[in-house]
């Protein structure tokens, strides 16, 4: 393969400079790629060979990669200030990149004393000349200060995740199912811009299992780069065609028709090699899906992932945990509002688990009006598999209302509410509210809630709750939206604890 004439493995450093060779290695992972980054500028500084500009970009790609796949479940900003800051080197270089396999290419179809092959190199031979002084110029930019800042802090935070666990399977069955989309688009119509999309698809479920799923990386690495290789070819043979279009390389009709036989003849044998592997039953992708979660799994990933989010911005979560146990109690034990045969709404619970456990999130950065930048930190979200925009917004206006003013109409935060739905968001936001209220104190004192439904009204038991306790006067004014959305009171009363 011609990308792989140029791809050494990443200890092969037998150029690098005595003092960068010699230095130990005794960190891995994320910590380990970020120091490559610093070693591997060092010697792509020196005259932007092949070699060292390919072992760059790949260490920028695995931490920008790593960057992707934690900014998912890790709010911090520095994710995003890391992978942006690699951003304009990654792609000057990946111009560049480009320029130099084209070479190879040329000398690999045609002949050296081929007009067409003549033209071409000497245009790739100028065009690489410019590229690398630009590449010069972004390696000078390249903020290394900063960038050993974030050695000393993202790996830090990186080690909070454990790879192979749930959350990252959930997060490449996404990526798995983006690139099964793309893979079928492309084998319907085979056009370049297919193929190359689907090259950058397969490409982030590689980098997904590549960085957080070891045991899967073990078994799959070795077919994924090879895919990765043939889908790369492609996109070569694609770019290197046209830029001999665009330059006029070819003197007459019959070069221009070996060339383009030549090209569509390597392309061809790469883009059957892929179906061979990918399509039918047996196929890599389908192997590949066997071992991602399925079912009841994929919904309890989700929420793990959604609660790990919560966990990093929450500066109280152990509350915000116990505020949604207590949640959870009053939702099974108060009675429904639905009409006599119409079945709960799967989401409804899901819904309110979720909200009271991000409740506070807004936190993170005031204590006053958290809840109003609770409400836009969980809208901004982007929904993980089997959640949508829709549950997300509803989840968000839940979370809103778990203090402060009551919903009413003409707020804001109703609006995109349709009204089938506002009955179940006031229901649901008037138990987070008396849930929270429950816990004002932050302390767990009230562990066991019973509802009952009485003659005229609802009662709910609290064990740990004392109507001389300060935290009495905060559940009598929480519990006016309940009473509201059920229209009768509710009365609170201790709980004796059972002995066991």
């Amino acid at each position: 393969m011609i990308r792989d004439s140029a791809t050494r493995k990443i200890s092969m450093n037998t150029s690098v400079a005595p003092a960068i060779a010699k230095r130990p290695r005794k960190k891995a992972g994320l910590a380990l790629w970020m120091e490559r980054v610093l070693e591997e500028c060092e010697r792509a500084s020196l005259d932007f060979s092949a070699d060292p500009v390919h072992d760059l970009r790949v260490a920028l790609r695995r931490c920008r990669s790593v960057a992707d796949g934690l900014r998912v479940m890790d709010p911090d900003p520095a994710w995003k200030q890391m992978k942006k800051a690699g951003r304009q080197l990654f792609r000057e270089l990946g111009e560049l990149r480009d320029v130099q396999v084209m070479e190879e290419w040329v000398r690999h179809l045609g002949d050296p004393a081929d007009p067409v092959a003549i033209t071409l190199l000497q245009f790739l031979a100028a065009r690489e000349a410019h590229l690398k002084q630009q590449a010069a110029v972004a390696l000078q930019e390249f903020n290394r200060k900063q960038w050993r800042k974030w050695i000393a802090s993202l790996p830090r935070r990186a080690a909070r995740v454990r790879a192979g666990s749930a959350l990252f399977k959930h997060l490449a069955l996404e990526r798995w199912a983006e690139a099964h989309e793309l893979h079928g688009n492309a084998l319907r119509n085979r056009s370049h811009i297919a193929f190359h999309s689907l090259r950058i698809g397969l490409k982030r479920f590689r980098y997904i299992v590549e960085n957080f799923l070891p045991e899967q990386h073990v078994a799959w690495s070795d077919d994924l780069k090879e895919l990765q290789d043939m889908l790369g070819e492609v996109h070569d043979l694609d770019v290197l065609w046209a830029t001999a279009l665009q330059v006029n390389a070819f003197p007459d009709a019959d070069s221009r028709a070996k060339w383009h036989s030549r090209i569509i003849e390597e392309r061809t044998r790469r883009i059957d090699n892929y179906r061979a592997k990918m399509v039918g039953k047996n196929s890599l992708m389908q192997v590949w899906r066997a071992q991602l979660p399925v079912g009841r799994q994929i919904e309890s990933a989700a929420l793990s992932r959604l609660k790990f989010w919560a966990s990093f911005l929450d500066p109280d979560f152990k509350h915000s945990n116990h505020v949604t146990h207590l949640a959870l109690q009053l939702y099974d034990g108060l009675p429904n509002r639905r009409a006599v045969g119409v079945p709960e709404p799967a989401d409804e619970r899901s819904i309110l688990e979720v909200a009271s456990l991000m409740h506070d999130v807004g936190r993170c950065k005031k204590e006053k009006a958290h809840h109003k930048l609770t409400y836009k930190l969980i809208k901004r979200l982007t929904p993980p598999l089997s959640w949508s925009n829709e549950k997300i917004h509803l989840t968000a206006v839940v979370a809103r209302y778990h203090r402060g003013a009551l919903p009413r109409a003409g707020q804001k935060t109703l609006n995109g509410i349709s009204p089938d739905q506002k009955p179940i968001v006031f229901r649901l936001a008037g138990i987070l509210r008396l849930a929270n209220a429950f816990d004002s104190q932050a302390d767990g004192h009230v562990q066991c809630l019973q509802v009952r439904q009485q003659n005229g009204f609802l009662e709910i038991a609290a064990q740990g709750y004392s109507p001389r306790d300060r935290t009495a006067e905060t559940i009598a004014a929480a519990r006016h939206l309940l009473e509201t959305v059920y229209d009768q009171p509710i009365m609170i009363k201790p709980l004796r604890a059972t002995k066991k």
